[in-house]
């Protein structure tokens, strides 16, 4: 997992209550099980004018110019702001992976579906909580200002709008350190893997019959 400690970035408004991981990649695109690739499907049905199935030219699809993603404002956003109850529906986690692909690093919201907000603290993207009147000043002003940034740091746990708008948001310290060290649960283990192995040399020793398949 990439490291994060802080990203000041432009704003995607996603302005929809209760978005769903079918809406963030329909389940056509579900079949592969790499974490790459998704990003030209994220919102599909309401980025493109004409249906998809994977195996297609997406850059040949025609753009639905009314959706923030395709509109030249919005270009390059690393930060995207959303409404309440983000990513509910089922649990695929193609749907980080599609967020990921994109660009997103930071998501903000006032709430979240459980394991979507689980599933995108596994894969390196940072769901913000913020409070329904500062999503509702954000909202605000990024439809208001063209090239609208944001700088999240992470270590002060801050989303900066300017200097006199700072807002605070909480997040456990195990998850902050993973996003900090770069590390998602293979590189936790990892950690332990001298533990791990004394461990093991301990259990043959003690039972060896039990690795006399394994020689």
């Amino acid at each position: 997992m990439e490291a994060f400690s802080s990203i000041e970035g432009i704003v995607v408004p996603i302005d929809r209550a209760n978005v769903d991981t079918d809406q963030i990649i329909p389940k056509q695109y579900l079949k592969s099980i790499n974490r790459t690739g998704f990003g030209p499907n994220l919102f599909d049905d309401w980025r493109y004018l004409d249906p998809g199935e994977p195996g297609d030219d997406h850059s040949k699809r025609r753009l639905n110019p009314d959706f923030e993603l395709n509109q030249d404002r919005y270009r390059g956003a690393r930060i995207l702001l959303a409404r309440k109850n983000f990513g509910c529906g089922s649990s695929r986690e193609h749907a980080p992976w599609a967020l990921l692909d994109f660009g997103i690093r930071v998501i903000l919201a006032p709430s979240y579906a459980d394991i979507f907000h689980n599933n995108c603290l596994k894969n390196g993207i940072l769901p913000v909580t913020l409070a329904e009147d500062e999503i509702d000043d954000l909202f605000r002003k990024v439809t208001a200002t063209p090239g609208f940034t944001l700088g999240v740091d992470l270590v002060r746990q801050t989303v900066s709008a300017s200097p006199d708008q700072i807002f605070n948001f909480e997040l456990d310290a195990g998850l902050k350190r993973r996003f900090l060290d770069g590390l998602d649960d293979i590189g936790i283990t990892l950690e332990h893997a001298a533990e791990i192995r004394a461990y093991e040399e301990q259990r043959r020793r003690e039972a060896p019959w039990l690795f006399d398949e394994l020689t």
